[in-house]
């Protein structure tokens, strides 16, 4: 018998609406720079510059503001307008204060889970600002322990669900992200459950580990606690 105890779920665009801002701010920032460069160069330039910047900022909205600004100032030799970082600035203190929309189905199914399971947020992003955003989406007390962390790796997953649950090895994690949310998860020895979102960010994006016993994927997370019922059958 398939034994969870442990439900590990992550929170961007898995519990709320993230990507989807992200990009809308981008459009506004291609626009933005239109004067300075070709709208594909520029969007290849920016996420040059976000890809290198993971290791210094981390995930999340400054972050991606800096790189906004640091995509600026490249391809302005250095001169950017100050027009243009002001409403850089701008942009991103305007996501930050974004309203919170739980996706279609979470409230549900994050109750049903809460009632015969530990549910764990795992997390990363800025701290504030996840923060902020549990509290704002009202599902902060269906969660037993919330881990914001700089990276999701195999080690991340070993030591989250041997801190909180019974180990990885009677534990699950749901996300939308393949390459942070299941691959390590299922290299842990936990479940790996991806739901995906409509948009996923290009940093996010891995190959799914077909064929493995502990990979599935759901169409929403309305599916998650049936799924998990039949499972403990086996």
């Amino acid at each position: 018998m398939a034994t969870i105890t442990t439900i590990g779920l992550d929170a961007d665009d898995t519990l709320w609406h993230n990507e989807t801002i992200f990009r809308l701010t981008q459009a506004r920032f291609l626009d933005l720079l239109a004067p300075h460069g070709e709208r594909a160069d520029v969007e290849a330039r920016l996420a040059e510059v976000e890809g290198r910047n993971l290791r210094l900022y981390g995930y999340g909205i400054k972050g991606f503001t800096l790189s906004m600004i640091e995509t600026a100032m490249e391809l302005c030799d250095g001169e950017a307008p100050a027009s243009v970082v002001r409403e850089i600035l701008a942009a991103g203190r305007e996501m930050i204060a974004h309203p919170v929309e739980t996706l279609p189905g979470v409230d549900e199914a994050l109750g049903r889970l809460a009632e015969t399971h530990r549910l764990i947020l795992i997390t990363k992003g800025d701290l504030l600002d996840q923060e902020r955003k549990l509290a704002a989406s009202g599902l902060g007390e269906l969660f037993s322990a919330v881990e914001i962390v700089s990276e999701k790796d195999r080690r991340t997953y070993e030591r989250v669900f041997a801190r909180h649950g019974t180990g990885a090895d009677e534990a699950l994690m749901a996300g939308n992200s393949m390459k942070s949310d299941v691959l390590p998860a299922v290299q842990a020895g936990a479940w790996g459950v991806h739901i995906p979102y409509h948009v996923t960010w290009a940093h996010e994006l891995a190959e799914a580990p077909e064929g493995h016993p502990r990979y599935v994927s759901l169409a929403s997370i309305s599916e998650l606690p049936d799924w998990i019922a039949t499972i403990a059958d086996q």
